[in-house]
């Protein structure tokens, strides 16, 4: 399917090295068709652009991402949702492979897609008004956006199964307690928090950053000894870079934690 262009439900903002993918859909930030595709889009330039150092996912003050757009999704039949749900997951990988650290600021609900989205991030850092969950079971469905697989890996698979075969929402804290976010603050803190470690980790050495998530993510996905294979691969290789010539010589020279990256 074709974007379009003048829907701009999600905007790319960027600023000192972090780029902040801003879903813009009121009231609740609904993940139509156009937003999924808007979403696929603008994660794939913050992959290119050698500006964006670190990505944050925000959906504004009062709601992360409600979930999908049920009436949209209501008129599609099953031939329809062939055609479409690779696509609708595709948008969701692209932003889980963004090689570089991604930080979900999460505020208000994050439900269904909504939550999909969030645990396509590196770190999530909640507001304490915060509700998760993935309750599309109560529509007769599962997580289609990658919840199944995503949030089984990040919790484990009892309480995956707990919160997908129920379809209940948990708020801040019990989502702290599981796993399912890293960080409860304020609601009035969840973007500057959110900002200030992506900041920071904008300004280490990116391709170290690169080649630790990878070889993180790809661990999570395979056995140990390819794990271990890209490993070894990525750390003999950052020895050619320059950032690890820079790294070493500051710490020989003035201790650990100085290094200055470009």
């Amino acid at each position: 399917m074709m974007v379009n262009l003048t829907c701009m439900t999600v905007n790319l903002e960027v600023a000192e090295g972090v780029g902040t993918l801003r879903l813009d859909r009121p009231p609740m930030n609904a993940l139509d068709v156009a937003t999924q595709d808007r979403l696929k889009e603008l994660a794939e330039e913050a992959t290119r652009r050698t500006d964006v150092r670190a990505v944050i996912v925000y959906g504004g003050e009062k709601v992360f991402a409600a979930g999908a757009d049920i009436k949209e999704m209501q008129a599609m039949d099953h031939t329809a949702m062939v055609l479409r749900a690779r696509a609708l997951q595709d948008a969701f990988t692209a932003v889980a492979r963004i090689p570089k650290p991604v930080v979900a600021a999460v505020t208000g609900y994050a439900l269904g897609g909504g939550c999909e989205l969030a645990l396509c991030a590196d770190f999530r850092i909640a507001a304490d008004n915060a509700k998760l969950g993935q309750p599309e079971i109560l529509l007769g469905l599962i997580p289609g956006a990658g919840g199944t697989q995503r949030l089984s890996r990040l919790i484990g698979p009892s309480k995956a199964k707990d919160l997908i075969f129920t379809g209940r929402m948990v708020k801040a804290d019990e989502a702290l307690t599981l796993g399912l976010v890293d960080r409860v603050v304020p609601a009035a803190e969840v973007y500057e928090q959110a900002h200030a470690w992506a900041a920071k980790l904008a300004q280490g050495p990116a391709l170290a950053l690169r080649a630790a998530k990878e070889a993180v993510d790809t661990g999570l996905e395979t056995d140990i000894e390819t794990g271990l294979a890209v490993e070894r691969n990525w750390f003999a290789g950052l020895f050619a870079t320059e950032d690890r010539e820079r790294g070493m010589k500051s710490f020989v020279e003035e201790g650990p934690g100085k290094a200055k990256f470009l």
